[in-house]
């Protein structure tokens, strides 16, 4: 299998993801991605993930857009990097269902 390499890799980069990984429980997420991002920064990742999850379950534009608040050119990127982008909407969301 070949190996991934995202346009995003750093030292800088790699240093967050490890300490993402030292996460244990969901207060340790709440506690560090409070310190770590603006409140606009979470709501944004929220709603992007939530328009994910809806998209990846066959949700129309319009039900998305309804629930989540979400406008029509974000839910239209969410939806280009579920089939175009680098899956990790997708590993993300398949690994939540087990």
């Amino acid at each position: 299998m070949e190996e991934y390499h995202s346009i995003l890799e750093s030292k800088e980069m790699d240093f967050l993801c490890d300490m993402i990984l030292t996460l244990k429980d969901r207060e340790d997420c709440y506690r560090f991605f409070e310190d770590i991002f603006t409140i606009t920064e979470i709501k944004s990742a929220e709603q992007r993930l939530h328009v994910a999850k809806m998209l990846y379950e066959k949700k129309t534009y319009q039900e998305i857009a309804h629930e989540t608040g979400a406008s029509t050119a974000t839910i239209s990127r969410v939806n280009r990097c579920l089939n175009y982008g680098s899956d990790g909407y997708r590993r993300v969301l398949e690994r939540s269902k087990k």
